[in-house]
């Protein structure tokens, strides 16, 4: 089994889109249960939350969802800046151990944990 939990920050309009990616798949056969999204926003960013145990050959499934949202564009197109969603995941693996998954500038970078985070695994 792989524990995944993170958290995406984003605009209102990239939030209307994660929610469209994450019901599009069928709930029955995936682990899309795991998302969550606060029912109050406040401040000008926008919040989405993923937390839960998924099969190892379930990851995949994971990974191509945070690629498809990495790639959502900003709402609000600026000439200084291209505000794609951004985030971090910690996906702890039953074998492989623990990685960091970033979601910023349109793609998931999956590396070692910059931090300490093995006391989450305890």
């Amino acid at each position: 089994m792989v524990s995944v939990r993170g958290w995406l920050e984003c605009d209102d309009g990239q939030l209307a889109q994660i929610k469209e990616i994450v019901e599009a798949d069928d709930p029955e056969r995936t682990y899309s249960g795991g998302w969550a999204f606060p029912a109050r926003q406040y401040n000008g960013a926008r919040w989405a939350f993923y937390g839960g145990y998924i099969r190892a050959v379930s990851l995949d499934w994971f990974e191509e969802r945070m690629r498809q949202i990495a790639q959502i564009p900003a709402s609000y197109q600026d000439d200084e800046y291209d505000e794609r969603p951004r985030g971090l995941f910690l996906v702890s693996h039953d074998v492989d151990g623990m990685s960091e998954w970033r979601v910023h500038n349109g793609g998931l970078v999956i590396g070692f944990p910059d931090g300490d985070y093995h006391y989450l695994d305890a």
